[in-house]
């Protein structure tokens, strides 16, 4: 059979085959994101094809993959056809993507300004529905020694205890740091406590002679620098 008789062909195939043969066809960027994800579903209901069910799922994450990323396993079985089998399939799925932007992001170790420091960060915190605290650790040619996360707090917040990040800076022998903290709720505006916290740290780091050289506030829409906003 030639390719445009194959072609010709998959217009009387089942909804449900046509995202993956597509896929075959065209490769994987031809492809929507519910035709992505119904690929990963493989079957749909017998009331509503694995594109339809696809479509739901997304308009329920508001047609945004960060957003779909945040669903729990126990979420994404309250929709009717996704058992426990399909939902793991998912969040494997987008577990894999998160590993794959780490990965990006630690091959740039150097940090030179605030948005390499933001992609190192962002794989961690960017999709979480609850604040974390994580430190960068950098030697004199601003390298990345190590990331740490330094607490996990609740919806509203989190604390960061300076005599532990600090402890664990003269471990490292690093001659500077970078704090980090998301917003769960989104914004990116520091708070009264934010800005308390950045002072004591940086009052500490002082006194060690290890200097903190930005605190970044991570929300759904970028991120917020002190250094960058010439508040440290």
């Amino acid at each position: 059979m030639v390719k445009e008789d194959y072609l010709e062909g998959i217009k009387s195939w089942s909804e449900d085959d046509r995202p993956r043969e597509k896929m075959l066809l065209k490769g994987p960027a031809s492809l929507s994101d519910a035709e992505l994800l119904a690929v990963l579903l493989g079957s749909g209901t017998s009331k509503e094809s694995v594109l339809i069910l696809a479509r739901k799922i997304l308009k329920a994450s508001a047609n945004n993959l960060r957003e779909l990323s945040k669903l729990s396993l126990e979420d994404l079985q309250q929709f009717k056809g996704i058992g426990p089998a399909k939902a793991v399939v998912i969040g494997a799925a987008l577990e894999l993507g998160r590993r794959r932007d780490l990965a990006l992001a630690m091959e740039r170790k150097v940090i030179k300004q605030s948005a390499d420091a933001y992609a190192i960060l962002k794989p961690f915190l960017n999709d979480l529905t609850h604040e974390e605290f994580w430190v960068l650790y950098l030697n004199n040619r601003n390298q990345v020694l190590e990331k740490k996360r330094i607490s996990k707090g609740g919806l509203s917040g989190t604390t960061a205890d300076p005599r532990q990040v600090f402890k664990i800076a003269l471990q490292l022998q690093a001659t500077g740091i970078i704090l980090a903290h998301n917003h769960p709720s989104g914004g990116l505006q520091p708070s009264a406590s934010d800005d308390h916290l950045t002072r004591t740290m940086s009052k500490a780091g002082d006194s060690l002679i290890i200097r903190v050289l930005d605190h970044l506030i991570l929300g759904s829409e970028g991120y917020f620098s002190y250094s960058d906003e010439g508040r440290l």
